[in-house]
């Protein structure tokens, strides 16, 4: 009982009273002489008559167990073990309390872990995958076991706080929903020319539009992105089909207002300015002529 109390303390596990316990003897002769012993040993248990274990905190009792060898214990037997355990207990309490007076603030990181998360139901199929592929797979990674009710609630069991943490932030992972205009991070999964896939959660990529790459115009989606890259991302929005459509010129942050003055200025002929001719020599529109009148 002493041991489990200031174990249970020590891992921040906030119980309501400290408990401590004593294990109280007998030995009494054939004419009926006895005396109880406080604190049994294994000889006294032996050759004693009585084992009375009294367990409880600084309000009283909480627990008793009693083996004996006689026929009984008479009433004043039983209350001078109850009083000699009370004022052992107590005592027992007085050294524990000095040891760890109250329960840590906080769970040790290696106590066992027991964590409740809601999901939406309809992502349950995300979270178990096909076969139970992606729920094995959490498993098998972070040590925890993982248990899914129909409604969504999802439990966490766990040895130690790092592999609870470690399936949570899968989970959440996993089943999370995209909102439009938060800041993502993923990597580039594919280019087209039109624009570029990023994985914005697992097995779900969302597109950005070669329009979005940049706040200038970008010849090539590989000028910016490539396959691999790790990049932020902001969500625009979800059409009616449920596809990602996302931003990489609206992070704040990446790019500043020079961005798209210098690269105007490197590229001064790009699709929207003038193109040189082949001599060098920039083209120009000629100025409308007067014409004549319209025949009919």
């Amino acid at each position: 009982v002493c041991a489990s109390t200031l174990a249970l303390m020590d891992a921040g596990v906030p119980i309501a009273k400290m408990a401590a316990g004593i294990a109280m003897g007998l030995m009494m002769d054939h004419k009926g002489n006895y005396k109880v012993l406080t604190d049994l040993q294994g000889p006294e248990d032996h050759h004693g008559d009585m084992d009375l274990k009294v367990a409880g905190t600084a309000d009283g009792i909480t627990a008793l167990q009693m083996d004996v060898k006689i026929e009984g214990v008479t009433p004043e037997i039983l209350r001078d073990a109850l009083a000699q355990a009370k004022k052992a207990r107590l005592e027992i309490l007085d050294v524990m309390a000095r040891t760890i007076p109250a329960p840590r603030p906080e769970l040790s990181p290696t106590a066992p872990r027991i964590v409740s998360l809601k999901i939406n139901p309809d992502k349950i199929r995300d979270l178990i995958g096909p076969g139970g592929k992606m729920i094995n797979q959490i498993i098998d990674a972070t040590g925890a076991q993982i248990d899914v009710e129909d409604d969504g609630t999802v439990f966490v069991t766990a040895e130690n706080a790092e592999s609870g943490k470690q399936a949570v932030e899968w989970i959440k992972k996993v089943t999370r929903e995209i909102i439009p205009g938060e800041i993502l991070e993923g990597p580039v999964t594919r280019i087209f020319t039109f624009g570029a896939m990023v994985e914005v959660a697992p097995k779900q990529e969302g597109l950005i539009h070669i329009s979005e790459l940049a706040p200038y115009r970008v010849e090539q989606v590989t000028d910016i992105v490539n396959v691999g890259d790790i990049i932020p991302v902001k969500v625009k929005n979800i059409d009616e089909q449920g596809r990602v459509n996302l931003s990489l010129k609206d992070v704040p942050g990446r790019y500043s207002e020079e961005d798209a003055a210098r690269y105007q200025a490197a590229h001064p002929y790009g699709s929207l300015g003038e193109r040189p001719r082949r001599g060098g020599a920039p083209t120009h529109r000629r100025e409308d002529r007067p014409r004549g009148p319209r025949r009919y």
